[in-house]
């Protein structure tokens, strides 16, 4: 293969014309051709990143080096499998399968070929995942909130695999440590599936994350807080504003016994473009896979942990006569 990674997409949906216009400008990656079943849209976005229409999925991995996965959620799986099969490195954006065996496989896949299994969790390119983490490594307990008006886009899965799992990793990442218990509450109102959903995970650690997502609110808000020994941290990731209260960083509080307050912001940062320079790096260069499939299926297995809980919490409540039964 050469210094430049040749890239096809599979999926012109939202995220594939990002991925496909992304592409088109990252150094390293050239878009190799646009494939959807859609051949309106397929036509309209490879139009619009200038690379070509391709018939079928096995023409576009012919003529790739590697292959984004941008597809609805269901198809997620059989389509990453059929490109490293092929011998392609994948991009695959999240949740990584629809269960475990089939993270599993991809797992085994990547690991048995050598290839490239990235998982597409955007948060940890980001320069909050960055702000976060150089202050925060030993959590004790984080509460973070992902709410946004309704949108009919991902509503073919539930708000705990379209919304919560981007919090999900990034909570895993920042713990790293083993899920002992999830309690989880969840409600499906504009679609089949849970459009609101909270969840309290309990680490192996002792740590304590509690997660609410939802599609059908009044505002967005995107917040996380983080409290630990070294402090208080707390995150806005609409206005890109952190605040932490602490000893090492910031401008003294005046009788605070030696705390400090540091308030920073950044500006836009484009994850999707670190995403895919991230991807480069590992196809060409053979840099580690910063979210790999490894990490996929971590965050899947928490996000069906969240929705076991669910389960459980609604079979509770029609028992006691708290809500109806289905």
């Amino acid at each position: 293969m050469s210094t430049t990674l040749r890239v096809g997409v599979i999926g012109a949906g939202h995220f594939g014309r990002y991925h496909a216009l992304k592409i088109r400008d990252v150094p390293g990656e050239t878009l190799s051709g646009v494939f959807d079943p859609d051949m309106a849209r397929a036509q309209l976005v490879a139009r619009e990143a200038g690379c070509p229409v391709v018939a079928d999925v096995e023409t576009l991995l012919a003529q790739s080096d590697a292959a984004v996965v941008a597809a609805p959620a269901e198809f997620h799986f059989d389509l990453a499998v059929q490109a490293l099969r092929a011998g392609r490195h994948v991009l695959v954006e999240k949740p990584v399968a629809a269960t475990l065996e089939q993270a599993d496989m991809l797992v085994t896949l990547a690991q048995q070929s050598g290839l490239v299994c990235q998982v597409g969790h955007l948060l940890r390119y980001s320069a909050e995942h960055d702000a976060i983490t150089q202050r925060i490594t030993r959590p004790l307990y984080i509460e973070a909130t992902r709410i946004a008006p309704y949108k009919p886009r991902g509503t073919d899965v539930s708000v705990i695999l379209d919304l919560m799992i981007h919090d999900l990793d990034l909570v895993l990442a920042i713990v790293d440590s083993p899920i002992a218990q999830v309690d989880a509450l969840g409600a499906a109102v504009s679609s089949a599936h849970e459009d609101i959903a909270n969840a309290r995970v309990r680490f192996e650690n002792g740590c304590v994350a509690s997660i609410t997502a939802s599609r059908i609110s009044l505002k967005t808000e995107r917040r996380m807080r983080l409290f630990s020994e070294e402090g208080y941290l707390s995150a806005d990731f609409v206005k890109r504003e952190l605040s932490m209260i602490g000893r090492e960083r910031g401008l003294p509080l005046p009788g605070t016994g030696g705390f400090r307050r540091e308030s920073i912001s950044w500006k836009e940062h484009d994850s999707l473009f670190a995403e895919h320079q991230a991807f480069v790096a590992s196809c060409v260069h053979g840099a580690p896979v910063v979210v790999d499939a490894v990490a996929g299926r971590r965050a899947l297995a928490a996000a069906l942990a969240v929705a076991e809980g669910i389960t459980t919490s609604r079979r509770l409540m029609e028992q006691s006569g708290l809500i109806g039964g289905s």
